[in-house]
């Protein structure tokens, strides 16, 4: 029951954080899913997007990690930031077949700009939850 916990506990952090990155950067957006209420399509949208988010960077993001090694040391680290702006991407181009998305518009601003808003905000809520045992 623990893991399936701190899964859904995962996936709201991914949520939250998408979330901020939308509202701070113009060009992304989330689109809402079809409901009759509002508020509810917009969470569910969040939600959804941020556990397609939390997939793609659970099965796609350690073999390009892998694959950019050199790269990544060559650059000190900063690659990184270069490799979650194209799991960001990913996941818009992943979530634009759902009813509710993702919408990143350019890569190089919008893209870069919210994954280190993202990173930022998920390495917050990681250092203020209690670790596990």
């Amino acid at each position: 029951m623990g893991l399936m916990i701190a899964f859904i506990f995962r996936v709201v952090i991914n949520a939250l954080a998408l979330a901020a990155a939308a509202w701070i950067i113009p060009g992304i957006t989330v689109s809402a899913a079809p409901s009759s209420d509002q508020t509810l399509g917009t969470v569910l949208a969040y939600l959804v997007v941020g556990l397609v988010f939390g997939l793609v960077n659970a099965v796609v993001r350690p073999v390009v990690s892998l694959l950019s090694m050199p790269i990544t040391c060559l650059t000190l680290g900063l690659f990184t930031l270069v490799i979650n702006a194209a799991m960001l991407m990913l996941t818009s181009w992943l979530t634009q077949y759902l009813p509710m998305g993702l919408k990143v518009d350019t890569f190089f601003w919008d893209a870069v700009l919210g994954a280190l808003i993202i990173s930022i905000i998920s390495a917050l809520v990681g250092w203020m939850t209690p670790p596990k045992r």
